[in-house]
Formats: C-alpha cells, structure tokens, sequence
C-alpha cells in the first residue's frame, strides 16, 4: 500500500501533492487528543455534585464514568479502520463535531439515565476523533519532525489526564451562570468549535490509497471481549455482584480467544483484521503496549480514589481537590518539554529511571495519607505530586513513541487504533479495579487505610512497570 496525502478531502483516484503537518495542524490535532482524555478525568471530582442533583445511585454514578470509557475503548479500533478508509480529517472533523454535540447533550441532560446515555454517545464521538491524531502525525512527519510532534502527543495525553480533574474542580465550585456540573460537559462546546475552525484550515487530508473494508466480525468480536471484561468490573460492586457479573467475567476468555482466532485467519488469508496479529511481530510495539498496560491502570485508578477520598474523606471541596495534583501537572509539563532532549542523549533508559521516580512520589503520597489524614492537601501531597510527576513524563511520551516507531505509514490507523485502545481500556480498567478495591475496604478499614492500602498496590504495578521497561529497545527508530 502507499500513503495519499494532500491539503484537501481525498477524492477516489487522485493523488494529490503531499502537505506536511504544520505548526497550527499539529495544535488542532493535538486539542483533538486532549478533549477525550480531559473528559474521561473531569467528571471525577464532579460525581457527587452530579449524584445530589440529578438523585443518581452510586451504580448509576459509575455509569457515567464507565459508560464513556468503555464505549470509547470498543470502538476505537474501528474509528481508526475508518479513517483509512474515509480519509483521516473527514473522521476528525466529524469526530470532533459529534463530540460537540454530544457534550452538549450531557450539559442538558434532564435526569441521571440520559446523562449516562448522552456519555456513551461521547465516548463514541471520542473514538472517531482521536485514532486520527495518531494516524495524521504518522503519515504527514518524518524524522526528528515526528519525533517532536509524537513527545508532544504524550505530554499532551499526560498533562491533559491530570487538568481534567483539576478543571472538574474549577468549574464545579465556579458554578457559571449556575450551571454547576453541567459546565464540566458545556465548556467542550466553544473548545470545539475553535478546533473544528482550525482542522478546516489546518489539518491535511491523509488515507491509504488502497484501504481495506471494515472487519465486521473482528470489530464484534473485539467488542464482546472489552465488554464482558470491563462492565461487570465497573458495576459488580455496587451492584451487589449478581450473577450477570459473574458469566459476563467467565465469558470474556472464550470472546478473546474468539477474536484472536478469527484476527490470525484473516491476517494470514492476507486480508487486512481489525488487529492484525502480524503487526505484533514489531517488538517495539509489543513491549511498549505491555507497557502501557499497568502504567494506565495505575494513573487511572490513582486519579479516581484520590477524588474520592480527598472529598469525601479529608473534606475537601471540589477546587481543593482538583488542585491538589497541580503540582503533578505543573512538573509533568516542564519534564515532558525536556524529554526529547534527555531520549536523544539517554535513549528509553530514561523510562525505568521514571519509574524510580513515579515509585518514590508514590511513597511520599502514601507516607502523607498516613501520617497526616484527615489533614491531607495541597501542601501534604506536593513533595510526593511534584516527584511522580516528573517520573510519569519520562515513562509516558516516551513509551508512546515507542509504540508507533516502527509501524508503516500504511498502518499508521490501524497502530495508532491499537495504542490507544490498550491504552484507553487500561484507564477504564483501573478505574473498575483499583477503585473497586479502595470503596471495598473503606466500610471495614476507614477511609486512611482504605487509601494506603490501594497506593501500595499500585505501587506494586509501578515496580511491575519499572521491570517491564527494562526490555524496551535502547534505541527510537
């Protein structure tokens, strides 16, 4: 296959003169990146407001976390399929013009079943948008051009992970015109507006020359496995683990294998699967998606008990809680700006050193929630923030380029889908299972050794993670 790419929509048989991504294009791209990732974080500190207004069950609170996180991570894959198909900016702008319209659905949202009900729409909006960003970046940049755009994408999923509940807070307690909650969803409106406006003039037009169909069976199939996995893990507990939950999880094996053996009889039929399996073959996207795995689960399920417990244990209102990471936001952002440098100099030994660091923070938060709960803030949090910080923008932009250095520009949909699904179905995944864990032991433990507890299991994943980056390649290609 080859690689079209031109400034305007694609049009069937011509091939255009190529155009690079340029400054204000990356911008676009990358506030298409943010949007997702600063919605599946901002609702955190915004649930209990949401639950006293809307007389939203705890079970049903859950659905509008995982509700978008998981139709998110379902159909990211396809969203990436059809941006080679389509054309890339025709999906983004499309994406992003459908995640406009769907915030606005969730900011109006009469009840509790139409707010859960508006965010999966979103979620789906987000998974045609952002495979695009990932897919654009490979096809229009070369050489050190990519490898700057590709560490701003990952500073940008990583800093965008943290502002979400910092901005959650902000706007929560700011209550604009007396919206309240309902501003976490209305402020994407003008957001997207200004980036539809931008994409329209920015963004090039890329797709393969020779796209391959839809695999219907493999997207089925795909989603089945993440569904039978994630939602009896979101909604089992407060639930009271019926019995669903339990044949759901029993099911999930015999789904995974179902879709890995269809994706191999494609893949070697020569037909193009979802997830073609021969695209693991390259080891850096093997090892850096095995990577992404634990890293995800733990930031993810780190940034929803720390929500809870700062509110509803140390007593904070929303702002507080938010910008209690702001020292984790502050100092992933002046890292990540230095990461290209120190990977050119260090190569990924830059990751485990990371690791080190983000284990460490995580150790001083711990020790903080110990000694000082329920007096537990800003002040008590920063040393530990500001160190894992800086230790999750060495792991975090690296590791994605990482991913995406040796797939082909022909793939580079179907590579960037694959990422970001592993990636997107981590956070979901420990969200359901780190936080599941902490609201467990709460009623028997209290709400401080409910929190230690949980630091120190994910603790034990940032070892896991720390190890699993010794095999990364030393090299980026």
């Amino acid at each position: 296959m080859t690689e079209t790419i031109t400034s305007r929509p694609v049009r069937t048989g011509t091939a255009e003169a190529p155009a690079a991504l340029g400054g204000l294009g990356l911008f676009t791209v990358l506030l298409g990146a943010a949007l997702p990732l600063v919605d599946f974080f901002i609702v955190n500190v915004a649930l209990p407001t949401i639950g006293a207004d809307l007389s939203a069950s705890e079970a049903v609170l859950e659905l509008v976390v995982a509700g978008y996180g998981v139709a998110y991570a379902v159909l990211l894959v396809l969203g990436g399929r059809l941006g080679d198909l389509f054309g890339r900016r025709r999906l983004f702008l499309g994406g992003m013009a459908a995640f406009g319209l769907t915030s606005l659905a969730c900011g109006l949202a009469p009840d509790a079943w139409s707010l859960v009900a508006a965010r999966v729409a979103q979620g789906a909006s987000a998974a045609a948008m952002l495979p695009q960003v990932l897919a654009t970046i490979q096809a229009t940049t070369t050489g050190h051009r990519r490898a700057r755009a590709m560490s701003l994408y990952g500073a940008t999923a990583g800093l965008s992970m943290v502002a979400g509940q910092i901005l959650g807070g902000v706007l929560v307690a700011a209550d604009i015109a007396g919206t309240g909650w309902r501003s976490v969803f209305l402020v994407n409106v003008p957001v997207v507006l200004v980036g539809l406006f931008l994409a329209a003039r920015a963004v090039p037009e890329t797709r393969s020359a020779r796209p391959e169909p839809v695999d219907v069976p493999g997207t089925f199939l795909l989603a089945a496995s993440i569904l039978t996995l994630l939602v009896p893990l979101t909604e089992g507990r407060a639930a009271g683990w019926p019995l669903w939950t339990w044949l759901s999880l029993a099911a999930f094996p015999f789904a995974a294998a179902a879709f890995y053996a269809v994706e191999r009889r494609a893949d070697r039929a020569g037909r193009t699967p979802l997830v073609p399996p021969s695209l693991f073959a390259i080891v850096s996207l093997r090892r850096g998606l095995l990577l992404i795995v634990p890293f995800s689960i733990g930031f993810s399920g780190f940034m929803f008990v720390i929500a809870v417990a700062l509110q509803q244990g140390a007593g904070l209102g929303p702002v507080a809680a938010g910008l209690a990471l702001a020292p984790l936001a502050v100092v992933f952002f002046l890292f990540s700006l230095a990461g290209p440098r120190l990977v050119a100099r260090y190569g990924t030994r830059v990751v485990p050193v990371g690791a080190a660091l983000q284990g460490v923070g995580l150790a001083l938060m711990t020790l903080a929630a110990w000694r000082s709960w329920p007096d537990l803030g800003l002040v008590e949090l920063l040393p530990g923030a500001a160190v894992a910080g800086a230790g999750q923008a060495l792991q975090l932009p690296v590791v994605l380029r990482v991913v995406l250095s040796e797939v082909p520009a022909v793939r580079a949909g179907v590579g960037g889908g694959v990422m970001v699904t592993t990636q997107q179905a981590s956070l979901a995944l420990g969200v359901a299972t780190l936080g599941t864990l902490f609201l467990s032991l709460v009623p028997g433990m209290g709400m401080r050794d409910a929190l230690v507890t949980t630091l120190l299991v994910q603790l034990a994943g940032v070892a896991l993670t720390g190890l699993l980056s010794l095999r990364l390649p030393r090299t980026i290609a």
